[in-house]
């Protein structure tokens, strides 16, 4: 079968590569055509848009750039009609995808899925309308998400966690030395304080330097270690970064470096569940300019209590987050001061994490999605 797939980001890109290895392996004759990244573009198939592309953030950001998004959709929506695949394959990106499904639902047969679900349980709800008009099946990889439909009317299939895949699939190939990590990578003997600062360049520049600054007094003790996203120039990151302030970047190594991470400062997103996965205790960092607005917004309209997924699945403060007019130098500092140095902090922060792992469920997501969509194509080609 013919297999078009949509993702905007970093980490849609690994999720969806995963999904096509799946899929690869239950269908023989499967193709591949994709808006996506190398990981994906690794698997086999043709890239039509690196995602890069298309991974503006924010409301200035987006405005300047509205004619290129403008642009992008409608190639899009054309690439697929002239390739006519038999299904089309949404992940996450609601913003570009659900127009893409409006578009699809309305001028073709094609069905649409969408796998990694929206997440309008905590941000523009009223959306529940466009998905149940547009999208044929949802896969969700987030436990709490099929009551939250359910309560919409609207089933949706739980296939497990895909980063519980991806990082168990590493651990398994992968069971590298502290010393042998530090050594192929030119780093000092001293333990790690891993930097997860974003993958969108607008994430950078507000989380980054604060960051830096709040780690800045353990560097005698750790070094810090900086996860370099895809897609971002090394020479971005160096305007950020303050010359008294010593750290590495190092690229494409992102579950190598928590593999041997003492603790992590991660903003919000996959990353946070994929830090907990490796078990490295840490803090969410989440600066924006408008700290107040958001903060405020978060009290009186989003509709849940975090924006880590570590919390949201544990649904309690497993860790803890410091966002918008919180995610101050200081407040950083005392945190990763307690992540270092409180045992009995840090145990039970592994604890929880440990409990949250069991929700999850076990390893296999992309396999039962895979499984799932090849199944649901069948019954409806007859």
């Amino acid at each position: 079968m013919k297999y078009y797939l949509i993702v905007g980001e970093a980490s849609g890109d690994l999720h969806a590569s995963n999904l096509m290895k799946a899929l690869k392996e239950q269908d023989a004759e499967a193709e591949f055509r994709f808006f996506g990244g190398d990981l994906m573009s690794a698997v086999g198939g043709t890239r039509v848009k690196h995602y890069k592309e298309l991974a503006y953030m924010g409301f200035i950001p987006v405005l300047l750039h509205l004619r290129t998004i403008f642009r992008n959709m409608d190639m899009c929506k054309k690439d697929i009609v002239a390739w006519n695949p038999d299904v089309v394959i949404l992940v996450d990106y609601p913003g570009f995808n659900l127009k893409i499904a409006e578009y699809v639902k309305k001028h073709t047969d094609i069905p649409v899925y969408y796998y990694i679900s929206p997440k309008i349980w905590a941000w523009k709800e009223y959306r529940i309308k466009n998905i149940k008009r547009d999208v044929d099946e949802l896969f969700s990889i987030l436990p709490f998400e099929v009551d939250f439909f359910k309560g919409h009317q609207y089933p949706i299939h739980y296939v497990g966690n895909p980063c519980v895949d991806a990082v168990d699939a590493f651990r398994q190939a992968n069971a590298e030395t502290f010393e042998a990590f530090v050594k192929d990578n030119g780093l000092e003997e001293k333990p790690i304080i891993a930097l997860l600062a974003g993958s969108r360049k607008q994430e950078i520049k507000d989380n980054l330097p604060d960051m830096l600054e709040a780690a800045k007094p353990f560097v005698d003790e750790y070094q810090l270690v900086l996860a370099g996203a895809p897609g971002i120039d090394p020479a971005y990151y160096q305007q950020y970064i303050s010359s008294d302030v010593p750290v590495k970047i190092i690229f494409g190594q992102t579950y190598r470096l928590l593999q041997q991470a003492r603790a992590a400062l991660v903003t919000s997103g996959t990353a946070t569940l994929e830090t907990a996965l490796f078990r490295v205790p840490q803090v969410v960092c989440y600066y924006t300019p408008i700290g107040k607005i958001i903060s405020f917004l978060r009290r009186h309209i989003l509709k849940v209590k975090y924006i880590s997924l570590v919390n949201l699945v544990a649904n309690k403060e497993v860790v803890r987050e410091l966002v918008a007019d919180t995610m101050t130098v200081a407040n950083v500092h005392a945190e990763l001061n307690a992540l270092l140095n409180d045992a009995t902090y840090r145990a039970k922060m592994l604890q929880e994490y440990d409990r949250m792992i069991k929700i999850l469920g076990p390893a296999g997501a992309s396999r039962q999605a895979s499984s799932k969509m090849i199944k649901l194509l069948s019954i409806r080609r007859g």
